[in-house]
C-alpha cells in the first residue's frame, strides 16, 4: 500500500514538477488530521469551498484532483483557503465521481505526502439559503439575537431581522411553507410578543393567545397549502440540571391548527387532552395527516427524567379543517426507552426523521440525543451510525428535492450547536455529513453563539425588517385569533 502510494504521488506531482511545481521526496501513512473534518463528506456541486486547517502542521500544500482538473493551494499558516472560481470549475466537472486531496507537508526542507483523502459530488443540488437563529446559550443572559440567512454557493451571510429592533426581545420559531422564503412565519416574545405572519409584502402581526388555550401559538409546521399551520401550545420553562447544564421542559402542552385565512385556531380533544403532553406537530406533504409527539402527563419537574414521547399521528382533512378520530402510534417511548422529538418528512412523502433521546422533549441539551429516520412505505428504520456524533445531534429539516438535511449538531466542542449537511440518496443511504463551511477555518471556535433551527428555503429572505418592526410596535396593528374546539371530527 505505501509503496502504491508513493507512486501515485510521485506520478501527480512529477506531472505538477513539468510546470516548476515541488515533488515530494517521501510519503506519511495515513491521512492528515484536519479541522473541520472534511474528510471523506459527501457534498454537492453548489456549495461553497470547504476552507480546512491542519491540526499540527503549518507549512502545506493541498493538491486538489478531479477527472480532467487539478489545482494546487498553499497553507497560510496552516490554514487552507480555496479560490472559489478554481472550487467552483472542480465541482461543476466531477459531478457524480470523487475527488482526491493530497496534503504534503515540510520538514527541515523535505516534502513528504499524506495519504489522499476523498470528496464524493453528487449531483442533486442544496436549496440555495438556509435560515438560523443565531442565540447565546440558553442557561445565560443575553440581549442580542437574530434570524439570519446564509447563502450555501458562497460565505454570504445577512439578516432576516434582529432584535434589537424591537427592544432586544426574544425571536424564535422561524418556519417556511414549502422552503418558500416569501411565505413564512416567527415569534416575538417578552417585548411586543406575537406571531409574525409573511406572505410576500403582506405583514400580519397575530396575538394568538386566547382565554382557551393555555399560552400562545409556539413549535410550527406549514400544511403544504398553506392555508394551515400546525402549531403546540406549551407551558415551558427552564431548570439547572443533575447530569447537564439545563434542561428544558414544558408543565403543559396541546397540538392545534390555525387556519390562516379565517384567523382560528382549530383544536380536538385527541390532540389536547390534559392527559397527555402533545407537542412537535407536523403536516405530510399530501396535508392529509398530523404527525406530532405525545406523553403521558407527568408531574413536573420532579419526573422529568420519565418523561417519554411517543411519535403519534391523526387523519386531517383540509377541505373542511377537521380531524380524524383515532390517534395512531409509530413508536412507542417506553418499549424503545427513548423520547421522540422533532417528527419532520421529507417533501417526497418517503422518509420520516426524528430525534431520540432518552427523555423529555427538548434533546438540545442530551449528549445521547441521536437522528433516527424511518421508511414511510415499508417501516423499516435506517441506519444513521455515520450520521450521529457522541454529543447532541437534533433539530433538523429537509430540502426541497429530499436529497439533503440540516441539522444542528454540538459534535465540534460539545458546547455549541452548529449546522451540519448530510445526504439522503433515493433509498435512504446517508453520506457522511459535513459542517457549514466558513472562509475562516478558525470562526467556530471563536464564535459564542449557537445555530439554532436550520430551515432550507429555496432563494434569499427579503429584507423586512422595518415594516415588521413597525407593526410589532403599533397596538392598532395586533391581530387576535379566535378558537374552535372541533368535536365534528371526520
Amino acid at each position: 500500500m505505501r509503496s502504491k502510494l508513493y507512486l501515485y504521488v510521485f506520478l501527480m506531482f512529477s506531472f505538477l514538477s513539468c510546470t516548476g511545481e515541488r515533488t515530494f521526496s517521501d510519503s506519511l501513512s495515513g491521512q492528515p488530521e484536519i479541522y473541520p473534518d472534511y474528510a471523506n463528506v459527501t457534498i454537492p456541486q453548489n456549495i461553497a469551498p470547504l476552507n480546512f486547517s491542519l491540526v499540527n502542521e503549518k507549512n502545506a500544500v493541498a493538491l486538489f484532483k478531479g477527472k480532467n482538473y487539478l489545482f494546487e493551494v498553499a497553507a497560510s499558516d496552516g490554514h487552507f483557503v480555496i479560490p472559489e472560481k478554481k472550487w467552483k470549475t472542480l465541482l461543476a466537472e466531477n459531478g457524480g465521481q470523487d475527488i482526491e486531496i493530497v496534503v504534503g507537508v515540510e520538514e527541515n526542507g523535505n516534502w513528504s505526502a499524506y495519504e489522499p483523502f476523498r470528496m464524493t459530488v453528487v449531483t442533486d443540488p442544496v436549496d440555495s439559503y438556509i435560515a438560523y437563529r443565531l442565540i447565546e446559550p440558553g442557561y445565560a443572559l443575553w440581549n442580542k439575537m437574530g434570524i439570519y440567512q446564509r447563502e450555501l454557493a458562497s460565505y454570504r451571510q445577512s439578516v432576516v431581522y434582529e432584535s434589537k429592533m424591537t427592544g432586544y426581545n426574544c425571536v424564535n420559531c422561524h418556519s417556511f411553507c414549502a422552503q418558500d422564503p416569501d411565505k413564512m412565519l416567527f415569534h416575538m416574545r417578552a417585548k411586543f410578543p406575537g406571531t409574525v405572519m409573511i406572505d410576500g409584502d403582506q405583514i400580519v402581526f397575530l396575538d394568538t393567545k386566547t382565554e382557551q388555550t393555555i399560552g400562545s401559538l409556539v413549535y410550527p409546521s406549514w400544511h403544504p397549502s398553506g392555508k394551515y399551520v400546525a402549531f403546540s401550545i406549551n407551558n415551558t420553562t427552564q431548570d439547572f440540571h443533575a447530569t447537564q447544564r439545563t434542561e428544558v421542559f414544558d408543565t403543559a402542552s396541546d397540538v392545534a391548527v390555525y387556519d390562516v385565512e379565517n384567523k382560528t385556531i382549530l383544536t380536538t380533544p385527541v390532540i389536547a387532552s390534559k392527559g397527555a403532553f402533545e407537542t412537535f406537530p407536523t403536516f405530510s406533504p399530501d396535508g392529509q395527516t398530523l404527525y406530532f409527539c405525545s406523553a403521558v402527563a407527568r408531574k413536573m419537574p420532579e419526573e422529568v427524567d420519565s418523561l417519554k414521547y411517543n411519535l403519534c399521528s391523526i387523519s386531517f382533512d383540509p377541505q373542511n379543517g377537521t380531524f380524524g378520530n383515532k390517534v395512531d402510534t409509530l413508536i412507542h417511548a417506553i418499549e424503545e426507552n427513548r423520547s421522540v422529538s422533532f417528527p419532520r418528512i421529507s417533501p417526497d412523502g418517503r422518509w420520516l426523521m426524528c430525534t431520540l433521546s432518552s427523555y423529555a422533549t427538548f434533546p438540545i441539551w442530551h449528549r445521547d440525543a441521536d437522528l433516527f429516520m424511518i421508511d414511510l412505505q415499508t417501516n423499516e428504520t435506517s441506519d444513521l451510525t455515520n450520521v450521529n456524533s457522541q454529543e447532541a445531534d437534533s433539530y433538523h429539516s429537509w430540502s426541497s428535492n429530499s436529497r439533503w438535511v440540516v441539522f444542528s449538531s454540538r459534535r465540534l466542542d460539545g458546547l455549541y450547536t452548529r449546522p451540519h449537511l448530510v445526504y439522503v440518496d433515493p433509498e435512504g443511504k446517508t453520506g457522511k455529513p459535513f459542517v457549514l463551511p466558513q472562509k475562516d477555518t478558525s470562526y467556530y471556535a471563536s464564535l459564542l453563539f449557537s445555530y439554532n433551527i436550520p430551515e432550507f428555503v429555496t432563494g434569499k429572505i427579503k429584507n423586512r425588517s422595518y415594516p415588521i418592526m413597525k407593526k410589532a410596535k403599533d397596538p392598532a396593528q395586533i391581530e387576535k385569533v379566535r378558537f374552535t374546539l372541533r368535536n365534528d371530527t371526520e
